[in-house]
Parts: structure tokens; C-alpha cells; sequence
């Protein structure tokens, strides 16, 4: 029985464990390695874990852990969840699915490094595979945690809860996914863990569930502050898909992405890999299209299909997204240095830059805006700056003084720009931007094309409601059809013969 509807109270951690020990159709195995047997404790101290508890195994030794699961390169890993759960489960149906034909089998596995001497931050990979029904194909959901209690003994504690909470959502919410996620931090806050990757597979979720929508769930819920997805729509895990690389990010709306940003992206990358460190190598680059959670509530409330679209054409690009809670970019740089040593470039235009010299978004800071700046271009952040048409620059900035904006007149030549060297800030801050510029912590871009500075989203969506052919002009060739054929951002099909 689904219970997703079934109890509107909270129930503690205790009553969860105790719930699912006295439901008899469910019989599994507990495989935990690192920060103790945290979950499986937590269902042998509910009691009745007798019916509920097939097996609990704990391989802390490596050699112990390579003999049962095989070798690994880090036993911290989704490829080392990945072993435990297939071989458990194997295990599991190979002994007991003779002689418990009424039984819906799971297996609970976890792979967590809490927090010691030799590993100051905890994280670690937890799992389960499990059946909807009595002999149906198994499901599994994976999510990947930080433990951020400054004691090993509360990470342990939060490990339990978080694993209890897990087997009683795949066992009660696998109908209502949505549930099932909030759920994870029951009887836990999110100063404790962060639960940052989040993957459902399996028939019980075939046709009805998108793993990129559930990660965005992990933001929209405060669970997390980003999530990440590749250039084939995958969700990825931050620390993973980071380790060891250089990040060049530009942020934007991308409803839908146009020929300026493909421009941008080209004139930062090239200046970007010219100003790698030749002795160290170019080392990889992850180029990343980032999306902030205000943006995409900008109309008042999330449109999944909206946020869908503007996954779909940029990945159709090769390109990965990330979308975040991180409104002031040195929250986001911060975040980038916590899986990377590597350089990290933020790429943006005029406007946007004069958005990041507004004082107001830093009177939350006791420094204000020298201490965003300070945190900001700490260990090796550069902002690169692409240019912008005086016309289109002096409509922007009555917007920005709160002044009724009239449309913008084209250039009357296309080398009148204005760039990084001759944007003006707040005179009171011309100082501090000449500091940042001569530094070489803010650089002017080149090599730009000015045939592609003038193609906005904003021209390209009201072109798309409109019924136009004009937002053809705007968007990189390559996903034209894609927004054609899938009628996307509002696009109706038959408005073109």
C-alpha cells in the first residue's frame, strides 16, 4: 500500500523504523561502510526488526570490502553503491525469493565518510533498490549527501535519520516522488545535511518522473542550493563532475539561448585557456550555463515545462547547466571552490556587472560591498566582461534608475560600445572598479562578434508569442527545430507553413 496520503503528521525516525519492522511484506538487507551501522541501528532499536531485517553487514576493512564488492578506485563513490546494491540484491532474491514469494524485497546500502582527523568534511552515497509490488522488477533511488554537524557523532546521527527516512519513502511515497524528497530531512534541518543529487530509476517510475525536475525540487525545497546537469541531461554530482577542473560559468535566463551568449562563451573560452597556467597544463575546462532560481521564478511561481526548455536547447548545445539559489556570485564562486582548486572565470555582460556594483544586494554584509568583492576574487576568480551597444546601455540604465524605459535605437555605428574599460560605475565606487580592472580581476573581452550583441532572449521569446519567424534570426541554428518540433517556450506549431 502507497501511504503517500495515508499520515499528514511528522513521524519521528523512531516510528518510521518501528513502521516498516511491523509491515511483513517488506524484507531487505542493510550494507553500510563508513560512519558506522547507522540505519541499521536505528531499525534494531525501533524493535520487532526481526520481520523487517534480512541481513545487516558492515565491511569496513578494504580488503574485506574488494573481496565482496571487488576493487574500487574510491570507496566513497556511486560506483561503489552501485557494486553493493547489485550484489546485495542479487544475494538477496538467489536465497529468499523461493521461500518468501509474498515478500517485496529491498536492499538499503550506503558508502559515507563522516567526518575525522583525516577527513574534515562528510559526505557519502546512499541507496536503495527495492520492489513496488511482491516479484515486480526492482526500482532504485540514489542521493548523494554532505553531513554538516561539526561532530562525528551528530553526522552519524544524521546519517541514521536520513537513511530511515529514505527506506520509508521508497517503501510508502514511491507514488508520490515529490513527497518522497521533502521527506528525506523529517526530523532533521538542512544546516545539518544537504542532500544535493537525488536519481529515481526503475518501472515504478517509468513515464512519470524526471529526474532533472526532482533536482530542481532539491533547490526549490532548500535541500540543496544547486544542482547540475550534463550535456546528455544527466544529473550530476557537484564534487564529481568538478574534481580537479577550471569553471567558466555564465549566467542568464536563456529563454531561450540566443547567438550573444554562444558569442560570449567563445570570446571568454579562448581567453580563458590563454591565460592557463602553461607549466600546469590547460587541465580541463567544464563550461557551464547557469540559471538562478530567481530567474526561473521570475513570473511568481515555477513552470516546469519552461525549465525544462531551457535545459533542453542548451544541453542540445553541449553545454552543462547549473541551476542555484546563489543570487550574489561570490556565493557562487564560493561554491565552485568547495569541489575545486581549479581557476574559476565568470563571464557576463555590462549589465549584469553593473548589477553586481548595486551596494543594496550587499547591506547584509558587515563589509558590504568590499567584502563581496573580497570574497568574490579570492584564489584565482576572474570576471570577463562582454561588450554592449550604447544604445542598448542607456536603456538599461533608465531601467536601472527606475525610469520609464523607451525602446532602444540602433547604433549608429557598431564600434559604439561600451566595454569593460569605459563603463562608468557609481562615481563613488570608480575607484574600487579602476583597483579590480588594473588588477586584472575584471578583463574586457575581445574578439567579439558585433553582429551577435544585439540578439536578446527577451526579442526572441516575445518573437516566439507572437507567431513571428524574427526569433529564428536570434537562436543558434542548431536548435531551431528542437524548439519547432517540441512547440517549446510557448512556440505553436502550424505558426509556420
Amino acid at each position: 500500500m502507497d501511504k503517500s496520503t495515508a499520515e499528514s503528521p511528522l513521524l519521528t525516525t523512531n516510528r518510521k523504523a518501528l513502521t516498516i519492522n511491523l509491515d511483513a511484506s517488506r524484507y531487505g538487507t542493510f550494507a553500510e561502510i563508513g560512519a558506522g551501522q547507522e540505519v541499521a541501528r536505528c531499525f534494531f532499536q525501533a524493535g520487532g526488526a526481526a520481520g523487517t531485517i534480512a541481513k545487516s553487514i558492515s565491511a569496513y576493512d578494504m580488503n574485506f570490502s574488494d573481496a565482496i564488492y571487488g576493487k574500487t578506485r574510491r570507496y566513497v563513490s556511486r560506483d561503489r553503491l552501485s557494486t553493493m546494491l547489485d550484489h546485495e540484491y542479487a544475494l538477496l532474491l538467489e536465497r529468499l525469493a523461493d521461500s518468501r514469494p509474498d515478500s517485496q524485497f529491498f536492499v538499503f546500502a550506503n558508502t559515507v565518510a563522516a567526518k575525522s582527523f583525516r577527513n574534515p568534511d562528510g559526505h557519502g552515497w546512499l541507496g536503495i533498490r527495492f520492489q513496488h509490488e511482491p516479484g515486480s522488477p526492482a526500482n532504485d533511488i540514489v542521493i548523494h549527501v554532505r553531513l554538516w554537524d561539526k561532530e562525528n557523532l551528530l553526522q552519524q546521527q544524521a546519517l541514521g535519520i536520513i537513511g530511515v527516512n529514505l527506506v520509508y519513502g521508497a517503501n510508502y511515497y514511491s507514488g508520490d516522488p515529490a513527497r518522497l524528497i521533502q521527506s528525506l530531512i523529517d526530523n532533521l534541518d538542512t544546516d545539518r545535511i544537504e542532500v544535493d543529487m537525488v536519481h529515481f530509476s526503475g518501472p515504478a517510475f517509468d513515464g512519470r518522473v524526471d529526474n532533472r525536475l526532482l533536482s530542481l525540487l532539491l533547490v526549490q525545497r532548500g535541500l540543496t542550493n544547486a544542482v547540475m546537469f550534463s550535456p546528455a541531461g544527466e544529473v550530476l554530482q557537484p564534487a564529481e563532475a568538478l574534481y580537479k577542473k577550471s569553471v567558466l560559468v555564465q549566467r542568464g535566463s536563456f529563454r531561450p539561448i540566443t547567438r550573444v551568449n554562444l558569442d560570449m562563451l567563445r570570446c571568454s573560452s579562448a581567453r580563458f585557456a590563454a591565460e592557463g597556467d602553461p607549466e600546469a597544463g590547460a587541465g580541463e575546462v567544464i563550461n557551464l550555463m547557469e540559471i538562478t532560481m530567481n530567474n526561473l521564478l521570475v513570473a511568481g511561481e515555477l513552470d516546469r515545462d519552461d525549465f525544462l526548455a531551457r535545459v533542453d536547447t542548451i544541453t542540445t548545445l553541449g553545454h552543462h547547466v547549473l541551476v542555484s539559489n546563489y543570487f550574489e556570485f561570490y556565493r557562487l564562486s564560493a561554491y565552485f571552490r568547495r569541489y575545486t582548486a581549479g581557476r574559476i572565470g565568470l563571464v557576463m555582460g555590462i549589465n549584469t556587472l553593473l548589477e553586481v556594483f548595486q551596494e543594496k544586494y550587499y547591506d547584509h554584509l558587515p563589509g558590504g560591498i568590499l567584502e563581496s568583492f573580497g570574497r568574490l576574487f579570492r584564489q584565482a576568480v576572474k570576471v570577463y566582461v562582454y561588450p554592449m551597444r550604447q544604445a542598448s546601455y542607456a536603456h538599461y540604465l533608465q531601467i536601472l534608475a527606475g525610469e520609464e524605459a523607451s525602446p532602444p535605437e540602433a547604433a549608429a555605428d557598431e564600434n559604439d560600445l561600451i566595454t569593460a574599460e569605459n563603463v562608468l560605475v557609481a562615481p563613488h565606487l570608480r575607484h574600487l572598479y579602476a583597483h579590480l580592472s588594473e588588477n586584472h580581476f575584471i578583463e574586457g573581452l575581445t574578439g567579439y562578434d558585433p553582429g551577435e550583441m544585439d540578439f536578446f532572449s527577451k526579442d526572441a521569446l516575445a518573437a516566439i508569442h507572437e507567431g513571428s519567424e524574427d526569433w529564428e534570426q536570434m537562436v543558434p541554428p542548431a536548435i531551431i527545430q528542437v524548439i519547432r518540433d517540441r512547440g517549446l517556450f510557448g512556440w505553436a506549431h502550424g505558426a509556420r507553413s
